[in-house]
């Protein structure tokens, strides 16, 4: 079993000033993994002053300096991949391929991102003719506590400490008590890197300890938090006394808008990246809006396409989702799933209980819902599991209104052959980011939503400008 009770603070592994051990289970087996140590106040106070004593030397500390230190640690991770896939499939039950192939190269892909947006960031620019002499000038926050969940780990790892460090600012990462490991061989990757000590801290802990006294704490200027739209209103109430910036990138329930002429392709791929990463992703297209027409058809689609996908543990090489990562997120679906029978959905796949041949860990069958109705829970509330919902539409005022009559505003998606209507539901659909006909973002753009999705927008240049504050000097020529 793995031990890891110390938080790294202050360029140095240290002990808990208050012993207090926190299991990590294994989703798929529900045993205990590692053991690491929940923080308290006094731990969290000590993070918090060395990012506040090392903060004035990092602000200044050449641009090309902090690149190359950045570059140490996408370094570091080229080394040591295979370790942080490892430590990714055993404490949140991410697929051993899966977590090799899409988790852990999250760390490189956003370092390199993040490096080529830095060319192209402008720290200081004039205002034209119409303000001669005058400059706005971008400075780092502060100190900044960041707060990440468990589901993509490394993803919102890297989307947060390195934009801080390449902004200038100190930072205290507190990630998930239910997936520390990954954080803890980051904090590695960055000593290990020779980033000063103070810029970065790691302190293990709950949302209710940790979380909370970083929100709470005089000396942090902003939290960046990804996570339940719960907690982050938990977590703007608690910085709001202090005044700090708070960034927050929250829940999702994307409709999925499938026109006839999107064909059948369309009605697959959508499944698909709904149970991918067993369908804890906020931006998981979880609603299918079906265009009349093809509607029938889709149903088969979906039923067929959930059958074929495989449940395995995360151990085990191959294309199969995993399970989800604990008994409270088992129970919660659990729960969502039947009422969705109870409130007369057509269970096309999947259903309660665990799949067969399955007596444990945390595995959740993958489930279609048909003939879904607004109003009903498996259509009002995030899942966070494999459960898709699929509705039809007859027309696209019809489509449109049920795709926005949601708190959520994360990502939408649209499926048709005719450019014109897709940009004119881009334009209309009320969320941050809108995929059509399955193809991803473009390198440089932000993530990031609206309403209770929250307004954060991380990557490319937006997100090294959440950790910056402007500055408007006169005289300057």
């Amino acid at each position: 079993m793995i031990e890891r009770r110390a938080f790294y603070i202050g360029g140095q592994w240290v002990h808990p000033a208050t012993p207090k051990d926190h299991p990590v289970i294994d989703p798929s087996t529900e045993e205990v993994c590692a053991v690491i140590s929940i923080g308290d106040q006094a731990d969290t106070d000590a993070a918090v002053a060395a990012a506040k004593a090392a903060f004035p030397a990092w602000a200044a500390t050449p641009l090309d300096v902090r690149r190359g230190y950045v570059e140490g640690i996408l370094a570091q991770y080229n080394a040591r991949a295979e370790e942080m896939a490892q430590a990714i499939s055993i404490e949140m039950g991410a697929p051993i391929d899966f977590a090799r192939n899409s988790q852990a190269p999250c760390v490189s892909e956003h370092i390199e991102a993040f490096l080529s947006a830095l060319d192209r960031m402008e720290w200081v620019h004039d205002m034209g003719d119409e303000a001669p002499g005058t400059r706005i000038v971008k400075q780092p926050i502060g100190v900044v506590g960041l707060i990440t969940p468990w589901n993509w780990p490394m993803n919102q790892v890297t989307l947060k400490v390195i934009p801080a460090l390449l902004a200038g600012c100190t930072c205290v990462l507190k990630p998930s008590e239910e997936a520390p490991l990954s954080s803890l061989l980051f904090a590695e990757f960055v000593h290990d890197a020779g980033v000063p000590a103070g810029v970065f801290n790691l302190v293990n802990g709950d949302g209710a300890g940790v979380g909370t006294q970083l929100s709470t704490h005089p000396d942090v200027a902003m939290i960046s938090f990804t996570g339940s739209t719960r907690a982050g209103r938990a977590i703007s109430r608690n910085a709001a006394e202090t005044l700090k910036r708070v960034t927050l990138e929250l829940g999702g329930k994307g409709a999925n808008l499938v026109f006839a002429d999107a064909g059948e392709e369309a009605v697959k791929r959508g499944v698909r990246s709904l149970m991918n990463n067993s369908g804890q992703s906020c931006n998981a297209p979880s609603r299918m809006l079906v265009e009349r027409p093809l509607y029938d058809r889709a149903v088969e689609i979906a039923r067929e396409v959930a059958e074929g996908i495989a449940v395995a543990p995360a151990a085990q090489p191959g294309k199969h989702i995993g399970p989800v990562v604990n008994r409270t997120q088992w129970d919660k679906i659990q729960d969502l799933v039947q009422s969705g029978i109870d409130e007369g959905a057509t269970l096309l796949a999947g259903g309660t209980g665990l799949p067969e041949g399955v007596n444990k860990g945390f595995f959740v069958r993958p489930t279609v819902f048909a003939d879904v109705r607004p109003g009903m829970r498996v259509e009002r509330e995030e899942i966070f599991g494999p459960v898709l919902v699929m509705m039809p539409f007859e027309t696209e005022d019809e489509a449109l209104t049920v795709a926005n009559d949601t708190e959520y505003g994360l990502t939408n998606y649209v499926q048709t052959a005719d450019k014109t209507r897709a940009r004119r539901l881009a334009l209309q659909l009320r969320s941050g980011m809108v995929s059509m006909n399955g193809r991803s973002l473009g390198d440089g753009a932000f993530f990031g939503g609206v309403g209770a999705s929250g307004s954060a927008r991380e990557g490319g240049v937006w997100g090294i400008e959440e950790f910056l504050q402007e500055k408007a000097v006169s005289d300057w020529n």
